[in-house]
């Protein structure tokens, strides 16, 4: 497997492999040892959905050096994560939708972690195993109601609060690559995973000693330095070296 996508045709819902802009259903258990169609699917009244159902969504907090730095705060000795609530997923094209437009609302680029089998208790080095892929994600974040708060889970949990996607790659090395964000085409954020403090092994090996991950769980890594507020409007696109593009539009 490469490239992962999740799709609707009508009422159906259905994994597919992607190559070269075309569509491969899969058939059995797309974490397991998945069949494809040998011929493509007709793209006529085909959906992009989000490309992943997770049963959970975990986000990692101050993981970017360049943006420690920054804000001017001290390297965190340990991953600090919270989680946000699935019902904030929104698929590649889809809006963004700010609840109170009196509020600061920002993006932030991420790249995210899809687990492919059941963890708990592994080391960094077990833990790229359990690894399925990566994808793209924005984590949309209200500050006013994270600095009335003093915690993070109701500020980034609203509806359309976490564009994901659009495919999964299950065969990229998150070692390196760079991470952009822009704003009606503009570049905001512009880093590269290097710059990341605790590498997606160290993650998962940490978030398993904590829980249990079942597939599908997505874990986001964390955003660079250049966060910045959105309005109604934008048009946001991220894009990380070796995924595909995730663009979403702001209302």
């Amino acid at each position: 497997m490469a490239t992962i996508g999740r799709f609707s045709k009508g009422e159906e819902i259905f994994y597919a492999k992607v190559v070269n802009g075309e569509i491969f259903r899969a058939h059995g258990d797309v974490f397991g040892s998945p069949s494809f169609d040998a011929q493509p699917t007709p793209r006529a009244g085909l959906q992009t959905l989000v490309p992943v159902v997770p049963g959970k969504i975990i986000a990692v907090g101050l993981n970017y050096a360049d943006h420690v730095r920054e804000m001017k705060r001290e390297l965190p000795q340990e991953p600090l994560f919270w989680f946000k609530a699935t019902t904030s997923l929104l698929s590649h094209g889809g809006e963004i939708e700010i609840p109170f437009p009196e509020h600061r609302t920002d993006f932030e680029v991420e790249l995210a972690i899809v687990i492919g089998k059941k963890i708990r208790n592994v080391t960094p080095a077990q833990a790229s195993n359990y690894i399925f892929g990566y994808t793209a994600a924005q984590d949309i974040s209200d500050r006013h109601i994270q600095k009335a708060d003093g915690q993070w889970a109701r500020c980034k949990s609203f509806d359309t609060f976490t564009p994901l996607g659009p495919f999964i790659e299950t065969q990229l090395d998150p070692a390196e690559l760079t991470i952009q964000q822009f704003q009606n085409g503009e570049l905001r954020q512009n880093s590269n995973t290097r710059e990341l403090i605790f590498k997606p092994a160290e993650i998962v090996s940490f978030v398993s000693t904590n829980m249990t991950l079942l597939p599908g769980d997505v874990i986001l890594t964390g955003t660079p330095s250049g966060v910045g507020s959105i309005k109604s409007g934008d048009k946001l696109e991220v894009r990380i070296q070796g995924l595909a593009p995730l663009v979403n539009t702001v209302k």
